[in-house]
C-alpha cells in the first residue's frame, strides 16, 4: 500500500507528527513545550495557536506538503462514549473537543490541528482512532452496586486496540473472534478483557479504580475516601491528587521512577521491595478477574506498556499469572504506529470509519 498517511498526536507536554507511505516511515519528530507556555493558556483549547504553530514548523522543516496525503489520522481526544475504530471529524466532533464538555486533555488538539490542516484540501480524509473515551462495555459490568453510581469505561483504548490486533494475528486468528485479557501497564494501569473486537469490561483507569500505578492510587476503600473527604482537612483537588497525580508509587517512596525503585529493591530497601510487589500482586489480580469475564476460556493474556520493558516486574507478574493461559509480552507504546496501522486499515477496507 503506497497511501500516504500524516499521523498527529498531541500529549500532555508535547506534540508528536509522523508522515508514513504505507507502512514505511517519511519521518518522525517529537516537540516537547516549556511548561510556562502551556500555563499561559487558560484552557487546553486555547493552545491550539501554538500547537498548530509547532505542526506547520516540523512539515515545512521536512518540505512535507499537505496535498500529498491521502489520510490525516489523529489522536482521540475527549468525546461522548463511544465503540472503538476509527471515527470521521466532522463539526459535531470539533464542537465537542472545543466546550470540553466531556473532559479537558490535549489529546482533544488532534482532531482540530487536523481539521485546519485539511482546509486547504477539498475532501481529505481524516479521522481519529480508538480514544481514551470507547466503551464497549456489557451491560452486566455497569453495575456497581448503588443506582447512583455506574462504572465507566475510561482506558488505554488506543494501546489496548493496537496490541489486540497484534496479538490476534500473531495467534493466527482475527481479533473480531479473540478472546483476550490485554494489561496496559504505564503510569496508569488498564486490564481489559477482549471478546469478540470489543473491550467487554475493563476498570476505570482514569478515576481510581483497579491497580495501584506508579502515581494513581487505584481502588481505595470506599468508607476511609468517604471519611477523609468529609473530614475537612483536604479540599476535593487534593483528595484528587491523592487519586490520580500524587498515589501510587509515589505516595508510598516520593518517587514514580519505576528504575529508581527497582534498583531499591536490589540493593535489598525493603519498603521498595514490598511496595513493588504490592503492585505486582494488584495487577495479577485485575488480570485474574479479568479472565472470568471470559469464564476462563481465553486465547492469551498480553501484557504492554512502558512498564513491561521491566524484567523485575515483568518476570514476577508472570509467576502469578501463568495458570491462567499463554502468555504475550509486548514492551512499550508505540502510538504513532497505531494510529498509522488504524489508518492503513481504513484504506484497504479491513475496517469502516465511522461517523460522529
Amino acid at each position: 500500500m503506497s497511501e500516504v498517511i500524516l499521523v498527529i498526536n498531541p500529549g500532555s507536554t508535547s506534540t508528536k507528527i509522523g508522515a508514513f507511505k504505507g507502512t514505511d516511515e517519511i519521518f518522525q519528530e517529537a516537540v516537547y513545550h516549556p511548561l510556562h507556555e502551556l500555563r499561559a493558556c487558560e484552557s487546553v483549547y486555547d493552545q491550539l495557536g501554538l500547537r498548530m504553530e509547532t505542526v506547520q514548523g516540523i512539515l515545512r522543516n521536512h518540505m512535507f506538503s499537505i496535498a500529498s496525503v491521502d489520510f490525516i489520522m489523529a489522536r482521540g481526544g475527549a468525546l461522548r462514549p463511544i465503540h472503538g475504530g476509527v471515527w470521521r471529524i466532522t463539526r459535531e466532533m470539533l464542537e465537542d473537543l472545543k466546550s470540553a464538555r466531556y473532559g479537558d486533555h490535549a489529546s482533544s488538539l488532534g482532531a482540530l490541528i487536523a481539521w485546519e490542516l485539511a482546509a486547504s484540501v477539498p475532501d481529505m480524509k481524516m479521522g481519529v482512532a480508538d480514544p481514551p473515551v470507547v466503551d464497549e462495555m456489557d451491560d452486566v459490568a455497569r453495575i456497581t452496586g448503588h443506582p447512583d453510581f455506574v462504572r465507566k469505561s475510561r482506558l488505554h483504548t488506543l494501546n489496548q486496540k493496537a496490541v489486540a490486533y497484534q496479538a490476534s494475528t500473531d495467534l493466527g486468528i482475527s481479533y473480531s473472534e479473540a478472546r483476550l485479557v490485554v494489561a496496559h501497564l504505564g503510569g496508569g494501569i488498564s486490564v481489559g478483557t477482549h471478546r469478540d473486537g470489543r473491550i467487554v469490561d475493563v476498570n476505570d483507569a482514569y478515576d481510581g479504580e483497579g491497580p495501584f500505578s506508579p502515581e494513581r492510587s487505584g481502588t481505595l476503600p470506599a468508607g476511609q475516601l468517604a471519611e477523609i473527604c468529609f473530614s475537612g482537612t483536604w479540599s476535593a483537588d487534593e483528595i484528587k491528587r491523592k487519586m490520580v497525580g500524587e498515589g501510587g508509587v509515589s505516595a508510598y517512596l516520593g518517587t514514580n521512577d519505576l528504575k529508581e525503585v527497582e534498583n531499591l529493591c536490589v540493593s535489598g530497601d525493603e519498603q521498595a521491595i514490598l511496595v513493588l510487589d504490592a503492585m505486582i500482586y494488584q495487577i495479577a489480580k485485575e488480570i485474574g478477574a479479568a479472565a472470568t469475564v471470559l469464564s476462563g476460556i481465553l486465547d492469551a493474556v498480553v501484557i504492554t506498556g512502558s512498564i513491561a520493558q521491566s524484567d523485575y516486574i515483568i518476570s514476577r507478574l508472570i509467576k502469578r499469572v501463568a495458570f491462567i493461559g499463554k502468555l504475550l509480552v509486548y514492551p512499550g507504546e508505540n502510538e504513532m504506529t497505531a494510529l498509522r496501522d488504524a489508518a492503513l486499515r481504513v484504506l484497504s477496507a479491513k475496517e469502516k470509519i465511522s461517523t460522529y
